[in-house]
């Protein structure tokens, strides 16, 4: 099944991240961007929340049941139905954002690499690339082996997790049930694999990609990653 596809439908009802707080840090770490791709956009939340802010955006998301919940969500905004690795716009663009730890869903240094030159292809020199993942210590000492469990109104989730420190691979699975209009429940399932990128991969990737790193931080401040850093915030610059 492809990731995201069953979940979209519920996406933005179990995802509690701190959008508009991400919002006000990204606008802290670039220039003056005016138009903006938001790589693996998913439903378009942030895409939503910098349109409001005065910023053009151009969501690019691979799943398309993802997209659909978007362009409902914004009509007025542009999204593509398109893999991050291979990706093409129409022009170039002032800044790139990649959140969610999305790019922990690229398994493969070389793929890696080549999201990271699809970016610089279409980053306007002096453009802002901005992308945040997950730490290993989050799967190894937060997520591990665990299960987790969730529970709204008209759904819910069960997550069951697994995590490999030999490949750093995080595997888990989901369950979804969620409330039908006549009272009985719909069940789904998804499998996502992750990959905990060390900072010198990253680095590395980042280098033979032509892009320069500025900034590697803990998430919303300017502090330097420790060793119980869960999200971490890269700036990069072309």
């Amino acid at each position: 099944m492809e990731i995201y596809s069953g979940f979209a439908g519920v996406y933005d009802e179990f995802m509690d991240a701190p959008y508009e707080d991400w919002a006000d840090y990204i606008e802290s770490l670039w220039g003056n961007p005016h138009l903006v791709l938001d790589l693996a956009c998913g439903t378009g939340t942030m895409a939503e929340i910098l349109t409001k802010r005065g910023y053009d955006m151009i969501g690019v998301d691979i799943s398309s049941e993802m997209l659909m919940v978007a362009k409902q969500k914004n009509p007025d905004i542009l999204f593509i139905n398109q893999d991050m690795r291979n990706f093409e716009l129409y022009g170039s663009v002032d800044a790139v954002i990649c959140l969610c730890d999305s790019l922990n869903y690229i398994l493969e240094y070389n793929e890696l690499v080549q999201v990271f030159k699809q970016v610089a292809n279409y980053l306007n020199p002096g453009g802002s690339f901005i992308f945040d993942i997950n730490t290993e210590y989050k799967y190894k000492e937060i997520l591990a082996d665990n299960n987790f469990s969730h529970t709204e109104e008209d759904a819910a989730y069960i997550w069951e997790n697994f995590y490999d420190p030999q490949t750093r691979l995080n595997e888990y699975q989901t369950t979804f049930f969620t409330k039908n209009k006549d009272g009985s429940y719909a069940r789904f399932e998804e499998f996502h694999i992750q990959k905990a990128h060390t900072s010198q991969e990253i680095k590395k990737a980042l280098k033979e990609a032509g892009l320069k790193l500025v900034g590697e931080f803990e998430e919303l401040t300017k502090n330097p990653p420790n060793k119980t850093t869960e999200r971490v915030f890269f700036i990069v610059a072309k």
